[in-house]
This record gives C-alpha cells, structure tokens and sequence, in this order.
C-alpha cells in the first residue's frame, strides 16, 4: 500500500476545562479534528502534496478515520502562563522533492514568535537537505533572504495557536496540526 498523502490542510485550536484530557479534546474540536483517530508522524511534507483549506480537507475525511498528522501541544494550568504550539512548513521550488514541517511548542512565547521559530527549524532541517549553507548564528529574517536567493525554497509559512491561562485551575490547552489526507 502507498501511504503517501496527496493533500495537507493545516488548523489550530485552544480548549479549556478542568481536565488536561478533556481541554486537549476541546482544543482539538476547536481545530475540526476531534472526530479522527489522529496519528501523529514526523517531519516530511510529501513531494507533489498540494496544500489545501481547512474546509476542503475537512470534507475529505469521515469520522473515525484513521489520520495521520503532525502535530504540536502544549497544556498549562499555571495563571497567567502563555502557551504557544505551532508547526512551521518549508517547501522546496522543485515539487518532485519534498519539504519539511516542524513542531514547535514554548511557554512565554506569543504567536509571532513561536511561529517564527517553528518556520525557522523547517527551512533550516529543507536547507540542510538542498546543500545551502546556512550561519546558525543569523536571525530568521537574514536567513530569509538567503532562501530567496538560494531559488531552491519556495515558500516558508506556520500555523500558531497561543493562548494565556486563566487564573481558575482550569488547564488550558493549545495545538497546532498539519493534516494528511489520503
């Protein structure tokens, strides 16, 4: 069997309730995906996959199914604590290879930032693969425009989802995913 996935959509969502468990459902309900049996993978977005909405992803699976993602979570009941998770996405100019996502969760990070840092590891771990040589010293911004220049990335992007605890013990849960669908 072929495992290779043809389409990705990639969703967000925070939850919250007094249970880790039942905050992480109610985060993942607030991304669509609650209702599959989420399998999560590592880092490789498939060569030839198009990127689609959430809207049309979602209407190409059924509950129940069997879905593989990659996914990023993080959970806190501590008040006031900011909670960040997000996957970063790397593609390369050249289809017929393929990119990378990363998973990136932090406390005390905002959106820009997390997914800054998620989009950062993405085209690194692409960069690494395509032979372009990069300074881990450089800011992301200056790294940037190496890839624009290399004319081997296409295109960086992330999706983030960050929230602050509330002070009432209850957990609050964020999570970010790139989905696959067969």
């Amino acid at each position: 069997m072929n495992f290779v996935p043809k389409k990705v959509f990639f969703t967000k969502g925070v939850g919250i309730h007094k249970e880790e468990l039942h905050s992480f459902e109610l985060a993942l309900r607030d991304a669509g995906i609650e209702k599959y049996n989420l399998v999560t993978v590592s880092s490789i977005f498939p060569p030839n996959s198009k990127k689609v909405s959430k809207v049309q992803g979602l209407k190409m699976l059924s509950p129940g199914q069997i879905v593989f993602c990659v996914m990023s979570k993080l959970s806190s009941n501590e008040q006031r604590r900011l909670v960040a998770a997000s996957v970063g996405c790397a593609l390369p100019v050249d289809k017929d290879l393929y990119g990378y996502l990363s998973e990136h969760h932090a406390y005390g990070q905002t959106d820009s930032i997390a997914g800054d840092y998620a989009e950062d590891l993405a085209a690194a771990m692409l960069a690494s693969t395509l032979g372009i040589e990069l300074d881990e010293n450089l800011g992301w911004d200056e790294k940037k425009e190496i890839y624009k220049i290399s004319d081997k990335i296409v295109k960086t992007t992330n999706i983030t989802q960050s929230a602050i605890v509330k002070g009432d013990g209850r957990f609050t849960t964020v999570v970010a995913a790139a989905v696959f669908v067969m």
